[in-house]
């Protein structure tokens, strides 16, 4: 990700700055470290984002690193979901929703499209005005590996 700008949900050429500008809010180069260790690993906990920003600029402690995830969420650029039971895991906001499938075995972090869930949000929403947040919903359970079954064919969900 080039560090003049972010892919937003506003625009496409709405930048880090601009976006904090709007807010009343000044660019440092912490925040943009952050955001741009997010874009870069794809999920990430705050850990792993302090870990990435760590090697750039080794001053940069991990509670600035919760805080501008905090910052960022607010502002709309990032977003986070519940992995597992410790650490919240980030993504940038610009990717296409989707749920994740977390393996119980050996962790790993699978994801498919929300239409898999459509049943059951419209039935949430039409029996109890339920609206799901597709965005957060993570799914627990045994990959197909660590369950020994064969790889099917299709794989399109």
């Amino acid at each position: 990700m080039p560090s003049s700008g972010v892919s937003d949900p506003r625009g496409p050429d709405t930048s880090l700055a601009e976006v904090l500008r709007a807010r009343g809010l000044r660019l440092t180069a912490q925040r943009q470290l952050v955001l741009e260790a997010v874009y870069t690993l794809g999920h990430a906990t705050p850990d792993q984002v302090h870990e990435a920003v760590s090697r750039t600029a080794a001053g940069v402690n991990i509670t600035t690193v919760y805080r501008t995830l905090e910052l960022l969420e607010d502002l709309g650029l990032v977003r986070h979901t519940h992995l597992s039971h410790g650490s919240p895991t980030y993504h940038a906001v610009g990717e296409d929703q989707h749920v994740h499938l977390v393996c119980r075995g050996c962790g790993e972090v699978d994801e498919v499209s929300p239409s898999v869930l459509d049943g059951l949000v419209q039935g949430l929403e039409s029996s109890r005005g339920f609206s799901v947040d597709v965005g957060h919903v993570a799914l627990f359970g045994t990959c197909r590996r660590c369950a020994g079954q064969p790889a099917r064919e299709s794989e399109n969900l």
